[in-house]
C-alpha cells in the first residue's frame, strides 16, 4: 500500500503547509503587498489549523498578517481599488478573536467599507479591477463575498448580506450559460472588451478555476448569512446547479477537470488541480450543508484521489503539486490553453488545502 492511499486528507493538507512553510517565512510570501495570493492559502492554513489545533500555523499566519498590518491597524500596501486586495482580510476574523488586538479590527473598518463607495457598471455590477471598467468577473465573488458576510455577521452589519447576494445573482445572470449549466469567466456590461460578446457581453469561455472560486464563495458565505435570507434559497439552488452541472465535464479517467471546463474532447486542453481541488472542496461542502445528495459524494472522493495521484515529492521530501494554471485574464480557448503552469504556487496550494480540509471533515463524517 503507497503512501498516496494511507494518507488522510489532513495528513496531505499538512504536508502542503509544511511544503510552503519550508519555502518561505511567512514575511517572505509573495508578492510584497497584501494580496489575495497569500490571502487564499493562509485561508486555506487556517483551515488546517481548525482541525488539527497546530500552533505553527496560527503563528505563521499571524506573522504573515503582522508583516502587513501595522500597529496602528494601517495596511503596509495595497491596491484599493482591486477586489483581489481585499480578500486577505478573512484572516483578520479569526485573529481578532484569538488576541482582541484592535488593530484586527481597525484593518477590517480600511477595508470592507471600501465595497460601498466600489465602482459599479450601469447595472451595479462590481468592476473587478480599475483597469478593467464595467466588468464583472467570478473571481470577484471569492475576493469581496466572504470578507462581507463574515462582517456582516461580527459587527451587525446586514447591509453587507445584501450586497454580496445582489453581486452574485448579478454576475450569474449574467455568465449562466443554459446549454452546459456552467459560468463564462466574466461578463462586460459595455461590451467594450475585446473578448466580449458583442450581444451579451459574456466571456467566450469557461475557465476551471474561476467557475471554482464562485461555488466557494457562496458555500462560505452561507456559514454568515440568516437562514432566512431572501437570497439565500436561490443562491443555494443555484450552486446545486452548478456543481451538478461540473460532474457531467469531470474527466473519467483521472477524476480531474480541465483548464477549458466543457471542452473536454480537445487534445490540446489539459487537466488542471487548482480547478479540480474548488470542485471537490464545493462539492463536499454543499453535500454536508444538505444543498447535494450524498451520492455526489463519489465525484468528490474521485477528484479528490486524482489530484493526490497527481502529487510528486521532491529532493528533500516535500510535497509537490502541480499542473496549477499560474492565473490568467480573460480571453479565448487559445487563451487558456497556452497559460503557464506551475507548482506549489500559492492560490494553487490554497486550494488543495481547502481541498483538503472539507474531504477531512467528509471522511470524519462517513467513520462516525
Amino acid at each position: 500500500m503507497t503512501e498516496k492511499s494511507v494518507l488522510t486528507p489532513i495528513a496531505w493538507g499538512e504536508k502542503a503547509c509544511e511544503a510552503l512553510m519550508h519555502k518561505f517565512e511567512p514575511e517572505q510570501l509573495p508578492p510584497h503587498y497584501f494580496h489575495y495570493h497569500q490571502g487564499v492559502f493562509l485561508s486555506g492554513m487556517e483551515k488546517i489549523w481548525q482541525q488539527t489545533g497546530e500552533d505553527k500555523y496560527f503563528d505563521y499566519i499571524k506573522r504573515w498578517v503582522d508583516s502587513q498590518v501595522q500597529p496602528d491597524g494601517s495596511i503596509k500596501e495595497f491596491h484599493r481599488e482591486q477586489l483581489d486586495d481585499i480578500q486577505p482580510g478573512v484572516l483578520l476574523f479569526n485573529l481578532y478573536k484569538q488576541t482582541w488586538d484592535e488593530r484586527y479590527k481597525t484593518a477590517l473598518f480600511t477595508l470592507v467599507p471600501l465595497l460601498k463607495g466600489w465602482k459599479v457598471n450601469e447595472e451595479g455590477g462590481f468592476w473587478h479591477k480599475d483597469r478593467y471598467p464595467n466588468q464583472m468577473w467570478l473571481d470577484g465573488l471569492y475576493m469581496a463575498g466572504p470578507i462581507a458576510a463574515m462582517f456582516a455577521e461580527a459587527f451587525s452589519q446586514p447591509e453587507y448580506i445584501d450586497m454580496m447576494t445582489f453581486q452574485a445573482l448579478l454576475v450569474h445572470e449574467h455568465t449562466y450559460d443554459a446549454r452546459t449549466g456552467l459560468l463564462f469567466h466574466g461578463w462586460d456590461a459595455s461590451k467594450q472588451a475585446p473578448w466580449a460578446d458583442p450581444v451579451t457581453g459574456q466571456a467566450p469561455e469557461f475557465w476551471g478555476r474561476a467557475i471554482g472560486w464562485y461555488p466557494v464563495a457562496l458555500l462560505e458565505m452561507f456559514e454568515y448569512m440568516p437562514e432566512n435570507h431572501k437570497d439565500k434559497a436561490r443562491l443555494a439552488e443555484i450552486t446545486k446547479e452548478l456543481l451538478i452541472a461540473l460532474t457531467r465535464f469531470q474527466d473519467p479517467a483521472t477524476g480531474l477537470w480541465y483548464q477549458v471546463t466543457d471542452k473536454t474532447d480537445h487534445p490540446d486542453n489539459w487537466l488542471e488541480n487548482s480547478c479540480t481541488a474548488l470542485y471537490v472542496h464545493a462539492i463536499a461542502k454543499a453535500v454536508r450543508f444538505g444543498y447535494l445528495d450524498e451520492r455526489y459524494m463519489e465525484y468528490a472522493w474521485k477528484g479528490y484521489q486524482g489530484v493526490i495521484d497527481s502529487l510528486k515529492v521532491d529532493d528533500e521530501g516535500y510535497v509537490v503539486i502541480g499542473n496549477i494554471c499560474i492565473g490568467t485574464g480573460i480571453g479565448g480557448y487559445a487563451h487558456y490553453i497556452a497559460r503557464p503552469t506551475c507548482e506549489n504556487d500559492l492560490h494553487g496550494v490554497g486550494g488543495f488545502l481547502l481541498m483538503c480540509a472539507e474531504m477531512s471533515l467528509a471522511k470524519t463524517k462517513s467513520v462516525n
